[in-house]
């Protein structure tokens, strides 16, 4: 494929992204996929033991103890005469919803994810489309090969929905709240299927992608967050919310020159040279980390024939990298040397310019290199899916000589640590080939 249409491609996908205003939580009931609009959505749960309220309607499985709030749980496949599946010992899976006066616990055969889309898209409801009532259907929308029934909680769940024995399934969690609940011991599967709900949601807003490689970092964050906006509005709105999320991820030093305490902290760990040297550089930017890095390799080994070789898929940082000018007062004196003046500000010499290359790259195409002394991708990976971040940590590993350095982000981790031994100084880590 050519660079221009990359491009395109790029172009088309921040374009649809950009269109997506409306987000559902995804689930399946008798084999089928549904949808219900997340802002309905208060929680995710994993639950069993509920209490039994005599003379309630048969898909009315019973009520809830969460967290001390009485909720009444519907078993949405009984509901819709679909078939479920006996579960009396294990976990059921439960979308808690919030609805406009109520709180309500429904039952489902599996939660999937999180899915954003152009609510333009939504087809109207039609009975071929599923085996329920289309009063109860908002819409339906093709996405990724798959057809989503979208529900009307609202709808399903108003005055005119009461079971047999006149009983409204509004009132029933009041006229259980007096009775003895066992109240169960919170399972670790809530912060789990909660979090996957707000992963999921960083890929479709900002495509980053939460894996192994990172994993630490976000649920320790999803902790925080939880504290910050309160277990009833922790989804991720909006764009912004995913941006704000992800405050304090990005590594020390993105986006300009390393500072003297990165350079004091790395300088020791950085590899021994000598001869012919190839330094990548996969995510270069605008092309900061690439000087910084190619300074101070050539400060340790000045015998060295380095090249670093700066990739980026922004055509317009990789145009403007080889150029870059600045403020030689606002950055570290140890570039000082490297340095020479370009009239509108500072460049860097001939020495450092003639060893670095820039050029333009896809990391979700297929890549080739000639053996590498070291490798630094920090918080590049995080960009890619899982499959690509696994595939690009093999192909740098298979590429790094005996010995050979990789730096990733300072929240990111080898997704398989085997083979890698970490050096470390001063809390910044480099991943040793064995």
């Amino acid at each position: 494929m050519s660079i221009q249409g990359l491009t395109n491609r790029e172009e088309q996908k921040e374009l649809e992204m950009a269109k997506i205003d409306f987000k559902m939580v995804t689930f399946t009931l008798a084999g089928k996929d549904y949808g219900i609009d997340i802002m309905r959505v208060k929680e995710i749960h994993k639950a069993q033991k509920f209490t039994f309220v005599p003379n309630s309607a048969p898909f009315v499985r019973g009520v809830y103890n969460m967290r001390g709030d009485i909720i009444s749980v519907i078993d949405l496949r009984v509901f819709f005469n679909l078939p479920a599946t006996s579960n009396e010992k294990g976990y059921e899976n439960m979308i808690i919803l919030r609805l406009e006066d109520n709180t309500m616990g429904i039952l489902v055969d599996s939660i999937e994810k999180v899915i954003g889309i152009d609510s333009s898209r939504k087809q109207p409801p039609h009975p071929l489309f599923g085996d329920i009532n289309i009063k109860y259907i908002d819409g339906v929308v093709e996405n990724d090969s798959s057809l989503y029934i979208i529900l009307d909680a609202e709808k399903i769940f108003n005055n005119e929905t009461k079971s047999d024995s006149k009983e409204d399934i509004r009132n029933i969690a009041q006229a259980a709240e007096y009775k003895e609940v066992e109240v169960p011991k919170p399972e670790k599967s809530d912060k789990v299927l909660n979090q996957s709900f707000v992963e999921e949601t960083l890929a479709t807003y900002l495509g980053f992608y939460p894996s192994a490689l990172n994993r630490d970092w976000i649920s320790a964050r999803f902790d925080s967050w939880i504290k910050q906006k309160g277990k009833d509005n922790f989804q991720l709105k909006n764009k912004e919310d995913a941006i704000e999320f992800l405050k304090g991820f990005f590594s020390i030093g993105t986006g300009q020159m390393w500072s003297d305490e990165i350079i004091n902290s790395l300088t020791p760990i950085l590899p021994d040279l000598k001869g012919n040297s190839l330094v990548w550089n996969p995510g270069c930017g605008r092309g900061y980390e690439t000087y910084s890095i190619a300074s101070m390799l050539k400060n340790k080994n000045p015998g060295t024939i380095l090249k670093v070789q700066g990739n980026d898929n922004d055509l317009i940082n990789i145009s403007s990298a080889p150029g870059l000018s600045f403020d030689k007062s606002r950055i570290s004196s140890f570039y000082s040397e490297y340095l020479v003046d370009a009239g509108s500000g500072s460049q860097f010499n001939e020495v450092i310019k003639n060893s670095i290359i820039f050029e333009y790259s896809d990391l979700n195409n297929d890549v080739s290199m000639p053996p590498l002394d070291m490798v630094i991708c920090r918080d590049t990976l995080s960009y890619l899916p899982e499959t690509s971040q696994q595939k690009l940590l093999d192909f740098m590993y298979a590429n790094l000589k005996p010995g050979g350095l990789l730096m990733l982000g300072d929240n990111e981790i080898p997704i398989s640590i085997s083979g890698w031994n970490v050096v470390e100084n001063n809390s910044y880590k480099l991943y040793k080939k064995n």
